[in-house]
């Protein structure tokens, strides 16, 4: 039986729907971020801030809430020329994905969270790769993520198992998700805290939360939060999805 988690958590709403669904589930759960000079670092900042707000607003999770890491990976940053750790547009690339795929930048993640994983004793890694509404990024695919759970396991003599709670749906769905295990509560606390603008820009402030509103990025949050409000989930009591306590 599974009681611990490592969250890949970058402060934004992917991110911090998984963090709830982990502290929903396990009895110890810590997090990891990474530092890879990315554009829009202000995400950086903002997760600090969320995880001090889930402390204060949700008791009952504060006391499974361990460490946080935040590790260097200026590396990643230095060999990435991408729209993610550069100064330029966002565009398709001849290659049929967008340029602010960042080459390996899951692969190095996951791995770095197994070692760190290995070493605290935590069974399971959460992340908020989707294959649905992502961007044809192809370390966020299914079978990557399937395929690095075996190489982990087997590379670090440990069975890891890696949880991807969005990974089959949709923007608007993620919303309901978090609204299904933290109520209104979690759902203000992703748009008034956590950060997805690809720019950065914490100064202006949309329903869905704050963001330049025209990055790609910023699209997608946008879109999803519309669907979320036009399925009239935001009206409903907290229910629908299977949480510890109702299993």
């Amino acid at each position: 039986m599974h009681t611990s988690a490592l969250v890949l958590f970058s402060g934004g709403q992917d991110s911090t729907t998984c963090l709830a669904y982990a502290l929903d589930r396990y009895e110890r759960v810590e997090t990891i971020a990474f530092d890879y000079r990315q554009r829009h670092s202000v995400e950086l900042e903002a997760r600090v801030v969320v995880l001090q707000k889930i402390r204060e607003q949700f008791p009952h999770w504060a006391h499974k809430l361990g460490e946080d890491h935040l590790l260097d990976l200026a590396v990643l940053g230095a060999v990435s020329e991408t729209s993610l750790t550069r100064e330029t547009a966002f565009k398709m690339e001849s290659s049929g994905l967008p340029n602010t795929f960042v080459p390996g930048r899951n692969l190095l993640f996951l791995t770095l969270a197994a070692a760190l994983a290995y070493r605290r004793d935590l069974q399971v890694i959460v992340t908020g790769v989707c294959e649905t509404d992502f961007s044809g990024y192809p370390d966020c695919r299914d079978d990557t993520i399937k395929a690095m759970q075996l190489a982990l396991s087997l590379g670090m003599d440990k069975r890891y198992l890696i949880e991807t709670p969005l990974m089959w749906i949709d923007k608007a769905a993620t919303w309901r998700l978090a609204h299904q295990i933290g109520g209104s509560g979690l759902v203000d606390l992703i748009v008034e805290h956590t950060h997805t603008c690809y720019l950065g820009d914490r100064a202006h402030l949309h329903a869905w939360g704050y963001g330049c509103g025209s990055c790609p990025a910023c699209e997608l949050r946008a879109k999803g939060y519309a669907g979320y409000l036009a399925s009239g989930a935001h009206q409903s009591v907290q229910a629908g999805i299977p949480t510890k306590a109702g299993k």
